[in-house]
């Protein structure tokens, strides 16, 4: 169900209203996260998390995004959050965040999320550094 936003824009958990082509061109191309990756892979990533929030422009088009996976009782981790360039500085990332975070399916789970400079907004949720020494990662092979 769509939620409001100021100026006209809202969140929509809508997974097939998500413009699967202009998450593929931000993730493809500008996120440093999964750059390169096909249309079919992105497609399937939208398909299969647990939940995808997307935010809409008073004109309908996807300006935002962000993806949840989630077992709904003990861990949860947020990725792929984007906000496209010219919209940026609205609050439409925090937006995305707390929705995320305020799913009650999921909202006291272990949170888990990667970022090398997003920092800031998420500590105002919460997030606190992880011990590097206790985070270990299994590499999975090359998707394109």
């Amino acid at each position: 169900m769509p939620t409001a936003l100021p100026d006209g824009f809202e969140l929509d958990d809508d997974r097939d209203r998500v413009d699967v082509d202009v998450v593929h061109r931000f993730l493809s191309e500008e996120a440093y996260w999964v750059r390169g990756r096909s249309r079919a892979t992105i497609a399937e990533l939208i398909r299969s998390s647990t939940r995808v929030i997307a935010a809409y422009g008073p004109d309908g088009s996807l300006v935002g995004f962000c993806r949840v996976m989630s077992d709904g009782s003990s861990m949860a981790w947020l990725g792929d959050v984007f906000v496209l360039e010219p919209y940026r500085g609205r609050g439409i990332g925090t937006a995305l965040v707390r929705d995320a975070l305020e799913d009650p399916w999921s909202a006291d789970c272990y949170w888990y999320l990667n970022t090398r400079d997003a920092q800031a907004l998420y500590e105002r949720f919460g997030f606190v550094g992880a011990d590097p020494a206790r985070t270990l990662v299994r590499p999975g092979r090359e998707r394109t």
